[in-house]
Protein backbone atom coordinates (compact mmCIF):
# COMPACT_ATOMS: atom_id res chain seq x y z
CA UNK A 1 0.00 0.00 0.00
CA UNK A 2 1.26 3.62 -0.63
CA UNK A 3 2.76 5.41 2.19
CA UNK A 4 1.93 9.09 2.36
CA UNK A 5 4.43 11.76 3.01
CA UNK A 6 5.31 12.59 6.50
CA UNK A 7 2.98 16.28 5.95
CA UNK A 8 -0.61 15.91 5.08
CA UNK A 9 -1.37 14.19 1.57
CA UNK A 10 -3.70 16.32 -0.85
CA UNK A 11 -6.56 14.42 -2.69
CA UNK A 12 -7.99 16.74 -4.79
CA UNK A 13 -10.04 14.19 -7.37
CA UNK A 14 -12.02 11.18 -7.14
CA UNK A 15 -9.19 9.24 -8.63
CA UNK A 16 -6.45 10.39 -6.77
CA UNK A 17 -8.95 9.54 -3.43
CA UNK A 18 -9.47 5.63 -5.38
CA UNK A 19 -5.54 5.49 -6.34
CA UNK A 20 -4.65 6.42 -2.51
CA UNK A 21 -6.45 3.71 -0.87
CA UNK A 22 -6.28 0.85 -3.93
CA UNK A 23 -10.13 1.44 -4.61
CA UNK A 24 -11.53 0.34 -7.70
CA UNK A 25 -11.22 3.23 -10.44
CA UNK A 26 -14.81 5.41 -10.15
CA UNK A 27 -17.81 4.55 -12.99
CA UNK A 28 -17.98 8.36 -13.04
CA UNK A 29 -14.68 11.08 -13.24
CA UNK A 30 -16.18 13.12 -10.73
CA UNK A 31 -18.71 10.80 -7.96
CA UNK A 32 -17.94 7.05 -6.51
CA UNK A 33 -19.44 5.33 -4.25
CA UNK A 34 -17.77 2.72 -1.67
CA UNK A 35 -19.64 -0.16 -0.85
CA UNK A 36 -18.67 -1.43 3.20
CA UNK A 37 -20.37 -4.12 3.39
CA UNK A 38 -19.28 -6.24 5.91
CA UNK A 39 -17.34 -9.59 4.23
CA UNK A 40 -19.25 -12.84 5.08
CA UNK A 41 -17.03 -15.05 2.89
CA UNK A 42 -19.43 -15.31 -0.41
CA UNK A 43 -17.35 -12.49 -2.13
CA UNK A 44 -13.76 -11.01 -1.95
CA UNK A 45 -13.84 -8.50 1.07
CA UNK A 46 -13.72 -4.84 0.30
CA UNK A 47 -11.38 -2.66 0.45
CA UNK A 48 -11.34 -0.38 3.55
CA UNK A 49 -9.17 2.80 4.02
CA UNK A 50 -6.32 1.85 7.10
CA UNK A 51 -3.95 4.91 6.58
CA UNK A 52 -2.94 6.90 9.42
CA UNK A 53 -1.17 9.94 8.41
CA UNK A 54 -3.51 12.88 7.45
CA UNK A 55 -5.49 13.53 4.48
CA UNK A 56 -7.20 16.65 2.98
CA UNK A 57 -9.75 16.03 0.54
CA UNK A 58 -10.99 18.42 -2.45
CA UNK A 59 -14.08 16.74 -2.19
CA UNK A 60 -16.98 16.34 -0.54
CA UNK A 61 -17.79 13.26 1.43
CA UNK A 62 -21.30 11.67 2.83
CA UNK A 63 -20.72 8.76 4.95
CA UNK A 64 -22.85 5.81 6.56
CA UNK A 65 -21.22 3.69 8.74
CA UNK A 66 -22.45 1.14 11.18
CA UNK A 67 -20.25 -1.15 13.79
CA UNK A 68 -17.53 1.44 13.81
CA UNK A 69 -15.23 0.61 17.05
CA UNK A 70 -13.21 4.16 17.47
CA UNK A 71 -13.10 7.88 16.33
CA UNK A 72 -12.64 9.03 13.06
CA UNK A 73 -10.94 12.41 13.00
CA UNK A 74 -11.92 15.19 10.67
CA UNK A 75 -10.27 18.52 11.03
CA UNK A 76 -9.26 19.20 14.72
CA UNK A 77 -11.79 17.20 15.90
CA UNK A 78 -13.36 13.49 16.31
CA UNK A 79 -16.50 11.89 15.14
CA UNK A 80 -17.76 9.56 17.40
CA UNK A 81 -20.25 6.58 15.81
CA UNK A 82 -21.11 5.14 18.98
CA UNK A 83 -23.99 5.58 18.66
CA UNK A 84 -24.68 7.82 15.34
CA UNK A 85 -23.87 6.46 12.24
CA UNK A 86 -23.54 9.43 9.02
CA UNK A 87 -20.82 12.17 8.95
CA UNK A 88 -20.46 14.11 6.26
CA UNK A 89 -17.06 16.60 5.00
CA UNK A 90 -16.61 19.49 2.62
CA UNK A 91 -13.75 20.22 0.43
CA UNK A 92 -10.32 21.42 2.56
CA UNK A 93 -11.16 19.33 5.54
CA UNK A 94 -8.57 17.20 7.64
CA UNK A 95 -9.18 13.84 7.52
CA UNK A 96 -7.15 10.67 9.36
CA UNK A 97 -8.34 7.72 11.33
CA UNK A 98 -6.95 6.61 15.13
CA UNK A 99 -4.47 3.86 15.18
CA UNK A 100 -7.49 2.13 17.95
CA UNK A 101 -10.22 2.14 15.55
CA UNK A 102 -11.78 -1.17 15.04
CA UNK A 103 -13.18 -1.84 11.41
CA UNK A 104 -13.38 -5.58 11.37
CA UNK A 105 -17.65 -5.56 11.80
CA UNK A 106 -17.87 -2.21 9.36
CA UNK A 107 -20.97 -1.79 7.27
CA UNK A 108 -22.29 0.63 5.01
CA UNK A 109 -21.19 2.93 2.36
CA UNK A 110 -19.16 6.35 0.95
CA UNK A 111 -20.06 8.81 -1.42
CA UNK A 112 -17.46 10.74 -2.39
CA UNK A 113 -18.09 13.46 -5.28
CA UNK A 114 -16.19 16.59 -6.57
CA UNK A 115 -17.44 19.75 -6.22
CA UNK A 116 -17.41 20.21 -10.32
CA UNK A 117 -19.87 17.68 -10.40
CA UNK A 118 -22.60 20.73 -9.15
CA UNK A 119 -21.49 23.03 -11.86
CA UNK A 120 -23.42 24.49 -13.08
CA UNK A 121 -26.45 23.27 -10.97
CA UNK A 122 -27.93 25.47 -8.40
CA UNK A 123 -26.88 22.99 -5.56
CA UNK A 124 -23.63 24.20 -6.15
CA UNK A 125 -24.74 27.35 -4.41
CA UNK A 126 -27.38 25.53 -1.37
CA UNK A 127 -24.42 23.21 -0.08
CA UNK A 128 -22.78 25.89 1.31
CA UNK A 129 -25.90 26.34 3.39
CA UNK A 130 -25.91 22.93 4.61
CA UNK A 131 -24.58 23.17 8.38
CA UNK A 132 -23.89 19.57 8.66
CA UNK A 133 -21.13 19.66 6.08
CA UNK A 134 -19.12 21.69 9.17
CA UNK A 135 -20.85 18.87 11.50
CA UNK A 136 -17.63 18.31 14.11
CA UNK A 137 -19.09 18.32 17.05
CA UNK A 138 -17.83 14.96 17.80
CA UNK A 139 -20.33 12.96 17.35
CA UNK A 140 -21.98 11.30 14.11
CA UNK A 141 -25.59 12.44 13.01
CA UNK A 142 -28.01 9.95 14.69
CA UNK A 143 -30.59 8.38 12.27
CA UNK A 144 -33.28 5.07 12.77
CA UNK A 145 -33.23 2.46 11.36
CA UNK A 146 -36.57 3.56 8.76
CA UNK A 147 -34.25 6.57 8.26
CA UNK A 148 -30.95 4.31 7.60
CA UNK A 149 -33.37 2.06 5.14
CA UNK A 150 -34.87 5.28 3.13
CA UNK A 151 -31.35 6.28 2.95
CA UNK A 152 -29.86 2.95 1.34
CA UNK A 153 -32.87 3.06 -0.95
CA UNK A 154 -31.69 6.03 -2.26
CA UNK A 155 -28.24 5.14 -2.75
CA UNK A 156 -29.33 1.94 -4.88
CA UNK A 157 -31.20 4.36 -7.11
CA UNK A 158 -27.55 6.78 -7.54
CA UNK A 159 -26.20 3.70 -7.50
CA UNK A 160 -27.75 2.42 -11.02
CA UNK A 161 -27.66 5.49 -12.58
CA UNK A 162 -23.70 5.94 -11.75
CA UNK A 163 -23.22 2.55 -13.19
CA UNK A 164 -25.07 3.53 -16.48
CA UNK A 165 -22.73 4.71 -19.45
CA UNK A 166 -22.28 8.61 -18.76
CA UNK A 167 -24.43 10.27 -21.55
CA UNK A 168 -25.62 14.13 -21.87
CA UNK A 169 -28.09 13.70 -19.05
CA UNK A 170 -26.25 11.63 -16.49
CA UNK A 171 -24.53 14.85 -14.35
CA UNK A 172 -27.99 16.17 -14.26
CA UNK A 173 -29.94 12.64 -13.38
CA UNK A 174 -26.49 12.15 -10.70
CA UNK A 175 -27.12 16.01 -9.14
CA UNK A 176 -31.20 15.90 -8.60
CA UNK A 177 -30.49 12.22 -7.01
CA UNK A 178 -28.06 13.77 -4.81
CA UNK A 179 -30.01 16.44 -3.69
CA UNK A 180 -32.77 14.76 -2.59
CA UNK A 181 -30.33 12.48 -0.78
CA UNK A 182 -29.42 15.97 1.19
CA UNK A 183 -32.53 17.14 1.35
CA UNK A 184 -33.21 14.52 4.44
CA UNK A 185 -29.79 14.50 5.66
CA UNK A 186 -30.85 18.47 6.12
CA UNK A 187 -34.22 16.93 7.93
CA UNK A 188 -32.39 14.59 9.77
CA UNK A 189 -29.66 17.19 11.36
CA UNK A 190 -32.14 19.92 12.04
CA UNK A 191 -34.17 17.21 14.03
CA UNK A 192 -31.11 16.25 15.89
CA UNK A 193 -31.68 19.63 17.36
CA UNK A 194 -35.10 19.18 19.08
CA UNK A 195 -34.62 15.66 20.45
CA UNK A 196 -30.80 15.72 21.56
CA UNK A 197 -32.51 19.34 23.57
CA UNK A 198 -30.53 17.97 26.84
CA UNK A 199 -26.84 18.81 25.24
CA UNK A 200 -28.38 21.45 23.34
CA UNK A 201 -29.54 23.23 26.11
CA UNK A 202 -25.90 21.92 27.87
CA UNK A 203 -24.01 23.99 25.13
CA UNK A 204 -26.58 27.53 25.11
CA UNK A 205 -25.28 27.15 28.87
CA UNK A 206 -22.09 27.06 27.95
CA UNK A 207 -22.26 29.61 24.95
CA UNK A 208 -24.31 31.93 27.64
CA UNK A 209 -21.49 31.78 30.34
CA UNK A 210 -18.65 32.57 28.06
CA UNK A 211 -20.24 35.16 26.75
CA UNK A 212 -21.15 36.70 29.90
CA UNK A 213 -17.73 36.55 30.88
CA UNK A 214 -16.26 37.57 27.77
CA UNK A 215 -16.51 41.51 28.49
CA UNK A 216 -14.38 42.24 31.75
CA UNK A 217 -14.64 45.15 33.75
CA UNK A 218 -11.21 47.17 33.60
CA UNK A 219 -9.95 46.37 30.50
CA UNK A 220 -10.58 46.21 26.44
CA UNK A 221 -10.63 42.80 24.18
CA UNK A 222 -11.30 42.64 20.67
CA UNK A 223 -14.85 42.44 19.39
CA UNK A 224 -15.88 39.17 19.95
CA UNK A 225 -16.83 37.10 16.90
CA UNK A 226 -18.97 33.45 16.37
CA UNK A 227 -15.82 32.23 15.31
CA UNK A 228 -13.94 32.72 18.78
CA UNK A 229 -16.74 31.39 20.73
CA UNK A 230 -17.02 28.42 18.20
CA UNK A 231 -13.58 27.55 18.79
CA UNK A 232 -14.26 27.55 22.37
CA UNK A 233 -17.08 25.35 22.84
CA UNK A 234 -15.28 23.10 20.00
CA UNK A 235 -17.55 22.96 17.07
CA UNK A 236 -18.48 25.01 13.84
CA UNK A 237 -19.74 28.59 13.24
CA UNK A 238 -22.66 26.75 11.43
CA UNK A 239 -23.38 24.10 14.43
CA UNK A 240 -23.29 27.25 16.68
CA UNK A 241 -25.84 28.97 14.97
CA UNK A 242 -27.72 26.35 13.76
CA UNK A 243 -28.08 25.15 17.26
CA UNK A 244 -28.91 28.58 18.83
CA UNK A 245 -31.92 29.48 15.86
CA UNK A 246 -33.41 26.34 16.85
CA UNK A 247 -33.47 26.55 20.47
CA UNK A 248 -33.52 30.86 21.12
CA UNK A 249 -34.77 31.85 17.39
CA UNK A 250 -31.46 33.71 17.02
CA UNK A 251 -28.73 32.84 15.46
CA UNK A 252 -24.86 33.58 17.33
CA UNK A 253 -24.46 36.39 16.22
CA UNK A 254 -27.45 38.55 17.14
CA UNK A 255 -26.62 36.64 20.64
CA UNK A 256 -23.10 38.55 20.42
CA UNK A 257 -25.11 41.54 19.37
CA UNK A 258 -27.42 41.67 22.54
CA UNK A 259 -24.59 40.72 25.04
CA UNK A 260 -22.41 43.98 23.19
CA UNK A 261 -25.25 46.76 23.58
CA UNK A 262 -26.29 45.59 27.21
CA UNK A 263 -22.35 45.88 27.89
CA UNK A 264 -22.39 48.94 26.08
CA UNK A 265 -25.67 50.30 28.08
CA UNK A 266 -23.85 49.70 31.64
CA UNK A 267 -20.32 51.63 30.47
CA UNK A 268 -22.89 54.71 29.27
CA UNK A 269 -24.60 54.86 32.78
CA UNK A 270 -22.03 53.93 34.97
CA UNK A 271 -18.62 55.09 33.88
CA UNK A 272 -17.32 59.15 32.33
CA UNK A 273 -16.36 57.18 29.36
CA UNK A 274 -16.75 59.19 26.61
CA UNK A 275 -18.63 57.87 23.43
CA UNK A 276 -15.54 57.05 21.27
CA UNK A 277 -13.65 55.60 24.66
CA UNK A 278 -16.62 53.24 25.71
CA UNK A 279 -16.08 52.05 21.82
CA UNK A 280 -12.65 50.87 22.17
CA UNK A 281 -13.38 49.37 25.25
CA UNK A 282 -15.68 47.11 23.75
CA UNK A 283 -13.53 46.24 21.54
CA UNK A 284 -14.56 48.41 18.43
CA UNK A 285 -11.76 49.89 15.99
CA UNK A 286 -13.78 53.19 14.70
CA UNK A 287 -16.36 54.61 16.91
CA UNK A 288 -18.54 55.03 14.25
CA UNK A 289 -19.67 51.70 13.73
CA UNK A 290 -20.21 51.36 17.61
CA UNK A 291 -22.97 54.25 17.27
CA UNK A 292 -24.28 53.05 13.93
CA UNK A 293 -24.70 49.30 15.67
CA UNK A 294 -26.25 50.96 18.79
CA UNK A 295 -28.78 53.23 17.14
CA UNK A 296 -29.86 50.25 14.88
CA UNK A 297 -30.32 47.87 17.96
CA UNK A 298 -31.42 50.39 20.31
CA UNK A 299 -33.29 52.93 17.89
CA UNK A 300 -31.40 56.00 19.54
CA UNK A 301 -27.66 57.23 19.13
CA UNK A 302 -24.96 56.30 22.69
CA UNK A 303 -25.43 60.06 23.24
CA UNK A 304 -29.26 60.17 23.59
CA UNK A 305 -29.38 56.73 25.19
CA UNK A 306 -26.94 58.26 27.74
CA UNK A 307 -28.51 62.01 28.02
CA UNK A 308 -32.42 60.53 28.43
CA UNK A 309 -31.37 58.06 31.08
CA UNK A 310 -29.81 60.33 33.53
CA UNK A 311 -32.87 62.68 32.74
CA UNK A 312 -35.11 60.01 33.73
Amino acid sequence: MKQPANESQVLETVTDYTRFYELPAPAHPLLTLIDLRPFDGSAPPPHRPELLDPVVLGLYTVFLKRNLNGPLYYGHHTYDFREGVMGFSAPGQLFRVARELDTSRLSGWMLVFHPDLLRHHPLAQKIAGYGFFAYDVHEALHLSAPEEALLDTLLLGLRQEYERPIDAFSQDVLVAQLEVLLHYANRFYHRQFLTRRTAGHDLLNRFEALLANYFTPDSARPLPTVRHFADELHVSVAYLSDLLRTLTHQNAQQHIHHALIERAKHLLLSTNLTISETAFRLGFDYPQYFSRLFKRKTGRSPAAFRTESWLQ
